[in-house]
């Protein structure tokens, strides 16, 4: 399971459209620092429907490959694997032009490749 959010209530604020965070529950809203490129993450964490999902965005770009990493290391525990997904142009649900998603399912374990690919 991703990590309890509690742990992360310094980062947890209240959004205009979503509300308080429910930290005990199903998720909230948060504003990640990133140390290296100084610019501040907005995340949407929830744990609902059998999966945990984090949506990362930026205003005027999508976050980098080191963004994602950081929240990944922020919101799960290091010895769990997380996934981003590539779905088809089809099922593209587009609210904001600069988000990028990590998912875990709960139930599942995520097929990993051979450790010489990664």
């Amino acid at each position: 399971m991703m990590r309890d959010l509690r742990e992360l209530a310094a980062y947890a604020f209240e959004h205009p459209q979503f509300g308080p965070p429910d930290l005990e529950g199903l998720g909230g809203c948060f504003m990640l620092p990133s140390p290296r490129t100084g610019v501040k993450l907005r995340i949407v964490a929830s744990n609902d429907a059998g999966w945990d999902h984090v949506s990362v965005s930026l205003e005027h770009r999508c976050p980098n490959w080191y963004e994602m990493e950081l929240v990944k290391r922020t919101f799960f525990h290091k010895d769990e694997w997380a996934m981003q997904l590539h779905a088809p142009p089809s099922e593209h649900i587009n609210i904001h032009p600069h988000v990028l998603h990590i998912w875990r399912p709960h139930a599942e374990l995520i097929p990993i490749p051979p450790a010489i690919f990664v």
